[in-house]
């Protein structure tokens, strides 16, 4: 049907001999339990079309649109992520994406449209080893505790720019902040996951005023045992589980351009 390849890493898996513009829905069943299994799938030479890209996402679920990004004509659903030199990237922080609603996405797919010579990839760290990793004293401790999220958090460097507040008003009337356990079960693998990430989550509910357990959890998840590095290609794909892996991208590639479109799943 398809070859898995692990790499060096314990994080991720690449998957060849797959054309995504055609694939049928027994192969999407193959990849969502890849995909549990291994918490991000990475594809070479996949010229995908704005429609097969849909195409290939609605098989997981639904789509979700972004509130802060601008999308592909005529298809809402997916977010143009573009950055250059007059156009620097606002996200600098390892995060889980939209953790700030509700009903966090299961997953996203972002596939590479213009990439740069050099620079530009994509680190993603593994929240289910670094569960594994906490003392038996540290999960008891946690598993009661809630954290908070929040859009006007995670997107205060937007907000502050001038215009920003209005720019943004209907999404942050529309995101509230919202409470998540910080120790969350994979609905799939039953695997424990460590659920907090630095962009989006704000305190944890009855922390020290420091933030004493927040900045510990945030210190042991961006161990660099629990990650993985992705190098770009034009037409390359990246497919994360939002339930279980942190992502962020290197910054590096200035002024040089970068395009990427991103579909996000609904849970």
């Amino acid at each position: 049907m398809f070859k898995v390849i692990k790499k060096d890493d314990e994080l991720g898996a690449y998957i060849e001999d797959i054309n995504l513009s055609n694939i049928s829905k027994k192969t999407s069943i193959g990849l969502l339990s890849c995909l549990a299994e291994n918490e991000v799938l990475f594809f070479r030479n996949q010229n995908i079309s704005p429609r097969d890209h849909k195409r290939f996402a609605s098989f997981f679920g639904n789509l979700q649109t972004h509130p802060a990004y601008p999308t592909v004509e005529g298809f809402p659903e997916i977010t143009i992520l573009e950055n250059d030199e007059e156009n620097p990237s606002k996200i600098e922080e390892w995060h889980t994406d939209m953790t700030f609603k509700k009903n966090p996405p299961l997953g996203s797919i972002l596939i590479g449209r213009i990439i740069p010579e050099s620079g530009g990839d994509t680190m993603f760290s593994s929240l289910s080893k670094a569960y594994d990793d906490l003392s038996q004293e540290w999960k008891e401790k946690l598993e009661e505790m809630n954290a908070i999220h929040s859009f006007e958090f995670g997107f205060k460097e937007s907000l502050e720019e001038k215009g920003g507040r209005e720019r943004l008003a209907d999404a942050l009337k529309e995101n509230p902040p919202v409470s998540h356990p910080v120790i969350k079960q994979h609905p799939l693998t039953g695997r424990k996951v460590i659920y907090v990430n630095r962009l989006f989550t704000s305190h944890i509910e009855g922390d020290d005023p420091e933030g004493s357990i927040l900045n510990f959890l945030f210190n042991h998840i961006h161990q660099d045992k629990y990650q993985c590095r992705f190098s770009w290609e034009n037409n390359s794909i990246a497919f994360w589980d939002n339930r279980s892996v942190l992502h962020k991208p290197v910054n590096d590639y200035w002024p040089q351009l970068r395009r990427m479109e991103r579909i996000t799943i609904e849970s």
